[in-house]
């Protein structure tokens, strides 16, 4: 490799058409690598262990596409709050963003979801064939009998890791009582009673998995996920990335241990830096859109360096003006700033408006069949259906009243509304009006509809017409 280019560290880009080979990382311990395995395994669990939550006798999490019904522990949205989804979808992009300007990759090193499956689908290959070597001896061993039943267990592990992540995934939409409760026997056999959509959802799921974790692995990081690319963009000369410290490595050369030649740097071309590396790259070539910055080889790097005598760092988190231009870093910056404070302005937002949320919902349509009648009192009337849709988890019975205005009464065909949780009801009704009083062609109306308990109270403004008589 030529040198840096000055006040740069090297950018390399991924071959994306050369012949890949299938990498077998070596797996090791250290500072970094032991937070990785936690953040990972703590985020899988977390995955499975949230739809068995319960919260006032339901799911805590359940997003119940067929009913239209997300329910978030208390709260319940309806797919007219679609504007939350999106506004906690701009939350995460733009909190990924920040970290991104300050600390590079660490989500696809520490919390990717095709980093976390990847790895537990190799390791299951450590368990099984062992570890890196033997796994490579035993790829390219001719097929018998123990390499038919190591593979056959690889890969039935895989299927069961596979389903148990497909009937998870579903579960959030079917629900796990849908899920884990609904069997039925075929003679001996228990087997899943699900629904058409159930199997063909977790089928998909179970596929994606299997060949996402099982095969595709880094080629996902490379040649699909967009998220690679956008670090051009977002990268800073203060943003954290894995680096090798060129001028401190080179030239590269082996030496017995204990020594340290005055013509080589401190890389003892040792090759761990490669080994570790779960998408096969060589950092010492520069930052390149395949590193995840999952700092394997920064662990692996300082084993060596401790084992030879050297100092620790020749492969670092580091920054661009700190190892190119020997400058300190810059931890405030204006981007920094500008990312938290849209992040601040979207949470404080959001969290407004949850806490103004009423768990009520009213609609008022005209009858758009005719504006307004007169009936055999001689009083104007204007149809209206009035949607109500109780958004708690409780069950509520509710008052609907017209705002006191002289002239105009409100006709209904019941006075009380009970609606369990989540439930909507169509109810007409009718606002009669004294011709002698209302005579503008339009007046305001306001209906009001409170809860029994005077809990909920939510207000929805219409028109009264004179006109169509």
């Amino acid at each position: 490799m030529s040198a840096p280019q000055p006040n740069r560290i090297p950018v390399i880009e991924v071959d994306l058409n050369a012949t890949k080979k299938r990498i077998h990382p070596r797996f090791i311990t250290g500072f970094y690598q032991n937070i990785r395995v936690i953040s990972m395994y703590a985020f899988l669990a977390l995955f499975l262990i949230l739809p068995w939550l319960r919260y006032n006798g339901r799911q805590a999490i359940w997003f119940d596409v067929p009913s239209q019904h997300y329910y978030i522990f208390g709260m319940t949205f309806l797919t007219q709050d679609f504007y939350f989804i999106a506004a906690f979808a701009l939350i995460a992009a733009f909190t990924l963003f920040m970290v991104t300007v300050y600390a590079g990759r660490v989500w696809c090193g520490y919390a990717c979801p095709q980093t976390i499956w990847t790895h537990m689908f190799q390791y299951v290959e450590k368990l099984v064939i062992g570890d890196r070597n033997k796994r490579i001896k035993f790829d390219k061993q001719p097929m018998s009998a123990n390499k038919a039943f190591k593979r056959f267990l690889v890969y039935f592990i895989w299927f069961i890791f596979s389903m148990i992540t497909a009937t998870t995934f579903v579960s959030y939409v079917s629900g796990t009582d849908t899920i884990y409760q609904s069997w039925q026997m075929i003679g001996f056999i228990p087997f899943p009673d699900w629904s058409t959509w159930i199997w063909v959802a977790v089928f998909i799921f179970a596929f994606s998995t299997y060949v996402n974790a099982g095969y595709m692995r880094e080629q996902m990081c490379i040649q699909i996920c967009p998220y690679g690319r956008f670090q051009s963009v977002m990268f800073d000369k203060d943003t954290l990335v894995v680096s090798y410290d060129y001028d401190r490595g080179e030239p590269r050369g082996a030496r017995k241990k204990g020594t340290h030649p005055d013509n080589l740097g401190d890389c003892i071309e040792c090759q761990m830096c490669v080994q570790v590396c779960p998408t096969g790259i060589d950092i010492r070539d520069g930052l390149q859109v395949a590193c995840i910055q999952c700092a394997a080889c920064v662990d692996a790097c300082n084993e060596i360096m401790d084992k030879v005598g050297y100092p620790r760092g020749l492969i670092r988190y580091t920054t661009e003006r700190q190892l190119a231009e020997k400058e300190a870093t810059r931890v405030l910056s204006p981007r920094l700033f500008a990312y938290l404070t849209l992040l601040a302005v979207l949470c404080g937002g959001v969290i407004y408006a949850l806490a103004d949320r009423v768990p009520l919902e009213i609609d008022i349509r005209r009858d758009r069949n005719q504006l307004s009648s007169t009936n055999a009192q001689g009083m104007i009337e204007n149809s209206y259906v009035v949607k109500l849709t109780n958004k708690t988890q409780e069950a509520h019975t509710y008052k609907i009243t017209l705002a006191a205005q002289d002239g105009l009464s409100l006709q209904l065909r019941f006075n009380d509304v009970p609606l369990d949780p989540g439930e909507s009801f169509d109810m007409s009704v009718s606002i009669q009006g004294d011709p002698a009083v209302i005579t503008e062609v339009q007046t305001p109306v306001t209906l009001n509809v409170v809860s029994e308990d005077g809990k909920y109270k939510v207000s929805k403004q219409n028109i009264f017409t004179t006109q169509g008589q």
